[in-house]
This record gives C-alpha cells, sequence and structure tokens, in this order.
C-alpha cells in the first residue's frame, strides 16, 4: 500500500473537486480496519483485515459496522469507495481531516462527519480529531482520524448484549456513536469547568504573569469547541428535520435526545468562555488591587517618617547655639519623641481602618 503522509491546503487548493488528497496529519503507520457483525443473537468481531474480507461479512448478522482507522492511506479510501459505492466528494471530505461537522444526504446513504474531543494526555486541555460516519442499509462505516478509545464502551454493549443496541437496526447504531461522541464532550467540559476553578482561584489569590497564557489557552480550547459544535448541532438538526429512508422514525425519539444534549453542551462552552473572559478582568483586578495594597503601605511608612524627618531636620542643622544639645537627655527624648508619634499615628490609622 502507498502511504501519504500530509498534504497543505496549497496542494489541495490545485486538486479539481472530488480528488483525494489527504489532508492533515498521519497518526498510524498503517490504517486497521474492524469488522464488527451483530445481531440480537450474534455477534463477531474481526480485527486486521482487508476490505476485501470485511466485503464480505457473516450473512447471519442483521447490522454490520466497519471501522477504518488512519486516513492517510489515499489508496485504501479508494478501494473503499468502490466497494461501498461512496461518492469520490464524501471521500474527499473524509481525507481533509479539518472538515467543518455536516451532515449530507444521498440516494444510497447518509454521510456525517464530526469532531471527537478528547482530555490530553498530559491532564490538561483537549486534543480533537475527525470522525466520519456513512449509513447504509444495514452497514454503518466510521473512519477514524487517530486510533482512541472512545467507541470502545460501545463496542462493549454489543459484545455483552446491553442496552438495546443489539435489538435495533444500523440507524440505531448511527445514532449510538454519534451520541458517545456528544457524551464525550460532557466529561471533556467537566475537565475544564475543573480547570476554569483553578485558573479563577489563582486569579484571586496568587496572580502572576503565567496566569495570562493559561487563560488564552482555555479561551482557544473554548473557540475550537464552539466551532465545533454549533455545526455539530446543525448537522443532528438535518438528521431529525430532513430525515431519510434509512432512520426510522422510530429512531427520531433518539435523534431529538442527541439534539437536546448538543444545545446543553453548546450553552455549556457559552458559559465558560464568558467566565474565561471573566477570569481575565479578575486577574487585572485583582494585580491592581494588590498593587493598592502595596502603595497604601508605602504611604503609610512614608507618612509615619515625614515627622520623623521633620525632627530630624530640625536638630540635624548645625547651629552652634541650640539649647537642647547641652540637655543631658535630649537624644533619648527625642527617640522616645519619635517612637510615640509613630505609635500614635499606627493608633490613628488603624482605628480610620486604613491598616
Amino acid at each position: 500500500m502507498s502511504h501519504q503522509l500530509t498534504c497543505p491546503y496549497g496542494s489541495k487548493g490545485s486538486q479539481p473537486p472530488g480528488s483525494l488528497v489527504h489532508v492533515g496529519t498521519a497518526h498510524t503507520a498503517v490504517p486497521e480496519i474492524t469488522l464488527i457483525c451483530f445481531g440480537p443473537e450474534h455477534h463477531a468481531i474481526r480485527k486486521g483485515i482487508s476490505l476485501e474480507e470485511a466485503a464480505k461479512p457473516d450473512t447471519r448478522a442483521e447490522v454490520v459496522w466497519l471501522d477504518i482507522t488512519g486516513l492517510h492511506d489515499v489508496s485504501l479510501l479508494k478501494e473503499a469507495g468502490e466497494r461501498f459505492s461512496i461518492f469520490p466528494l464524501t471521500l474527499e471530505d473524509i481525507l481533509n481531516t479539518h472538515q467543518r461537522p455536516k451532515a449530507e444526504f444521498f440516494e444510497q446513504y447518509v454521510f456525517c462527519v464530526l469532531k471527537v474531543a478528547e482530555p490530553h494526555p498530559s491532564g490538561r486541555g483537549l486534543v480533537m480529531h475527525q470522525l466520519s460516519l456513512i449509513l447504509q442499509p444495514g452497514r454503518v462505516i466510521s473512519f477514524q482520524e487517530k486510533p482512541n478509545k472512545i467507541l470502545h464502551p460501545l463496542i462493549h454493549r454489543i459484545e455483552t448484549a446491553a442496552g438495546r443496541i443489539r435489538e435495533f437496526g444500523a440507524d440505531y447504531l448511527f445514532h449510538a456513536i454519534l451520541d458517545i461522541v456528544v457524551d464525550q464532550y460532557f466529561l471533556c467540559l467537566e475537565l475544564l469547568g475543573e480547570e476554569i476553578e483553578g485558573l479563577e482561584s489563582r486569579a484571586l489569590d496568587r496572580p502572576d504573569q503565567a496566569l495570562v497564557p493559561e487563560l488564552q489557552k482555555m479561551k482557544r480550547e473554548l473557540l475550537f469547541l464552539r466551532k465545533a459544535l454549533w455545526p455539530l448541532r446543525e448537522a443532528v438538526n438535518a438528521l431529525l428535520r430532513d430525515g431519510h429512508p434509512l432512520i426510522k422514525r422510530d429512531t427520531d425519539a433518539y435523534f431529538r435526545d442527541l439534539y437536546d444534549h448538543t444545545v446543553q453542551i453548546i450553552d455549556t462552552v457559552e458559559l465558560f468562555r464568558d467566565m474565561a473572559s471573566g477570569l481575565l478582568d479578575v486577574y487585572l483586578s485583582s494585580i491592581n488591587n494588590r498593587m493598592s495594597e502595596v502603595m497604601k503601605i508605602l504611604a503609610i511608612i512614608s507618612t509615619i517618617f515625614i515627622p520623623m524627618s521633620f525632627i530630624a531636620g530640625i536638630y540635624g542643622m548645625n547651629f552652634r547655639h541650640m539649647p537642647e544639645l547641652d540637655v543631658p537627655w535630649a537624644y533619648p527624648l527625642v527617640l522616645l519623641l519619635c517612637l510615640c508619634i509613630a505609635g500614635g499615628m499606627l493608633v490613628f490609622f488603624r482605628r480610620r481602618h486604613w491598616l
């Protein structure tokens, strides 16, 4: 197999519509094909097979799920298009890993592309990659940009016959994949919410210059989420509103619930964006408050030393006839006077709540 690792937008722009060129980064050395066949009383999972084997699924299966992980092998995607009657324009969208989430309806299939969000391995921030889905009669084909574990719970449900996944058709499997991707956004938002709370505590308690780039990074991540979620809501709404013979009416209720989840996630993202924007104001206010506290302390210290400086200035004059110079106790008395003045001013400041 030939492997084309990546292609910049400039090279893509010189190609005619329908040209199969991979745009993005190759996350796997060799694409992996997994075939999952199941029915109410039967299931089978085969990994590491060829497209020729995948085109001949188990005859006992009512639903076939073909998962292709790794999109950089253009020849493999072209062969998949020929074997499963996928239009070149659809394959072009699958290969473009910067594609905007959307849903399209064709006579032979339903096509949907969306972004999958996962927590970064470091525990901070998110990693996003593309997932494309094709719904055909009795078959769902998924194209994943990189290996991940997000769909493993769904595979486990198929293996254990948990829920209704093996009782319904391919349209329900299509919905289940979308649903598990949307539910993943809830987990990501929970992690981002904890990060925002931590940044808020730092902005209030110990603001420093390192907080600003972290706030900017958080705002960028929320912006990327917003750019992925708003089109996803439109895509789910199109699946629900326009309909297709491959999507049964019994499944509409599940798509309505999915649409409600996308709206809820978008509302949370907008709330977090407002909070992240407000955190910068909180940071600047905290810096100004700290500066005001420092200036207040310095002003109090300066005010206390003004009368002491005045007294020291008087007795620092080089006049010969200064009566106090001949008094034995003049020096300690002046020091005691300075201490009394400083103590009196401190008491005055505390009573006025300036300290």
